[in-house]
């Protein structure tokens, strides 16, 4: 372990504020980029297999355990202070955090700040990379000092356990023979936008990903409304379509957007229709599941990502599908 005072000090993005993954890395205590959907790096492999971008290849190969690492969202805000502790690592159970493939992974020590510590001006540059060196001096001096500090009991404290990998669907629904390939191929097709063009709105999602994918569980088009009364996709467990036969509220949310974050949404229509029940938020492809506890909340029980199906994703089809 390098002295502290000549610790090179790196940065690692924790997502956009939409869509971020900062709680994952503190939880588990990694640090993770990616693209991971090509493999793990090894020294044979180009820049141009991960996007063209060199960060997988300098995350994997540059810091030194013991080296300081900051958490960083945006251009000038750090929420947690780490250290090292691992070489790099290839993790398949954080392929899908959040919607994004992050295997690229490294064990750190983090510390998370009481408050998010804004330095006030683009210390990470205007466009910051996913993992880089920090360069100015102000920031450098910052992470050392703040090592050198009380409490530092952390720095040498046990890593938490990582989670399990989950295994993967062993054998897909015969009803999503047609809609999980056609996932797979439209995804590919929105985030290419020189061909495609703008991402397609949630209105457009619903109508080619998730009404499809309710009609495969069995619900025929009359007990299906869509902006029903505000919301997105109301599924009725039978018709008159009234509040009190509200099955499902479903809100979408524009492809590759914060798919968690629409749940206040989803509670608020539920409520103004006076109804208790299972509440889904998606984006066409990835489709989240909370269940009322019985007592004021909605907690998250099965969640389905349709281009990386996990053994899980059973729970969340069972509750989609028509009894």
């Amino acid at each position: 372990m390098s002295d502290q005072a000549e610790r090179s000090v790196w940065q690692v993005g924790g997502g956009p504020a939409g869509r971020s993954y900062v709680e994952q890395f503190l939880q588990f205590g990694v640090a993770l980029i990616g693209p991971g959907w090509p493999g793990a790096w090894n020294s044979h492999r180009s820049d141009d297999d991960f996007d063209g971008d060199s960060s997988v290849r300098r995350f994997a190969g540059d810091p030194a355990i013991g080296d300081i690492v900051l958490l960083r969202s945006g251009q000038s805000v750090v929420h947690a202070v780490g250290l090292i502790a691992s070489d790099y690592l290839y993790l398949s159970q954080f392929d899908d955090v959040n919607g994004w493939d992050l295997q690229h992974g490294r064990r750190v020590r983090w510390y998370k700040l009481p408050v998010p510590y804004n330095f006030g001006s683009a210390v990470f540059g205007a466009n910051p990379r996913r993992f880089s060196r920090v360069g100015p001096g102000t920031v450098i001096d910052y992470a050392r000092s703040f090592i050198r500090s009380p409490p530092t009991d952390w720095q040498s404290g046990p890593l938490p356990p990582l989670p399990t990998p989950e295994p993967d669907l062993a054998t897909l629904p015969e009803a999503l023979s047609n809609i999980v390939p056609l996932a797979a191929e439209l995804t590919e097709l929105y985030w290419d936008r020189e061909e495609f063009g703008e991402r397609p709105s949630e209105d457009e999602l619903i109508g080619h990903l998730v009404i499809p994918l309710l009609r495969a569980f069995g619900w025929s088009p009359e007990y299906i409304a869509v902006k029903w009364r505000s919301v997105d996709v109301c599924v009725f467990r039978r018709l008159p379509r009234n509040p009190e036969n509200v099955h499902l509220v479903i809100e979408a949310k524009r492809l590759g957007d914060a798919v968690e974050g629409a749940l206040a949404q989803a509670k608020g229509y539920a409520a103004a229709l006076g109804v208790v029940c299972d509440l889904i938020v998606t984006d066409g492809l990835r489709y989240r599941l909370f269940e009322y506890d019985g007592r004021a909340d909605f907690l998250p029980t099965a969640y389905a990502n349709l281009t990386r199906l996990k053994q899980s994703a059973e729970k969340l089809f069972a509750r989609m599908r028509r009894a």
